[in-house]
């Protein structure tokens, strides 16, 4: 194998496993932001229920 193409295989490497670090950052970032929105989706669905629970005793206690 010449030098030359031995140059452009380890650059290619290299670049290969940058992206792939890059990759996995963002992936972390990304399983974070999720975990937050799950938490977030999470609160406004026990609020939401919490609300709707209150229509509901309004409801049963103006019943005749």
């Amino acid at each position: 194998m010449s030098q030359e193409l031995f140059n452009q295989l380890e650059q290619k490497i290299t670049a290969a496993v940058e992206a792939l670090e890059m990759m996995k950052l963002e992936n972390e970032e990304l399983r974070e932001e999720n975990s937050h929105l799950k938490e977030e989706r999470d609160e406004w669905e026990r609020r939401l229920n919490g609300l709707l629970s209150k229509f509901d005793d309004v409801d049963t206690s103006s019943a005749p």
